[in-house]
């Protein structure tokens, strides 16, 4: 029986709130992969960035789940639950 992550009801219509992670944009550093809050739009910096933006946006606001925004990606990821929505 697969686990079905209750936050997905929390997801809303959102638009990314930048055209690059918002806070490297703002420190003038670089990104690996972008990845955006399906709460509030927040576009953050993944796990292999070496700034976490993504993950610490979680720990800050606690959203739990976000969006690859990258070209060819169509996954979600719960921070809560720790899996694919």
């Amino acid at each position: 029986m697969a686990t079905v992550c209750p936050h997905v009801k929390e997801i809303r219509k959102v638009k990314p709130s930048a055209k690059g992670c918002e806070e490297c944009l703002k420190l003038g550093d670089t990104w690996v992969h972008l990845r955006m809050c399906l709460i509030c739009g927040n576009v953050a910096c993944c796990d292999s960035s070496k700034n976490r933006h993504a993950t610490k946006h979680f720990q800050a606001v606690h959203h739990p789940i976000m969006q690859s925004i990258e070209p060819g990606e169509n996954w979600r990821w719960c921070y809560v639950d720790e899996m694919e929505v």
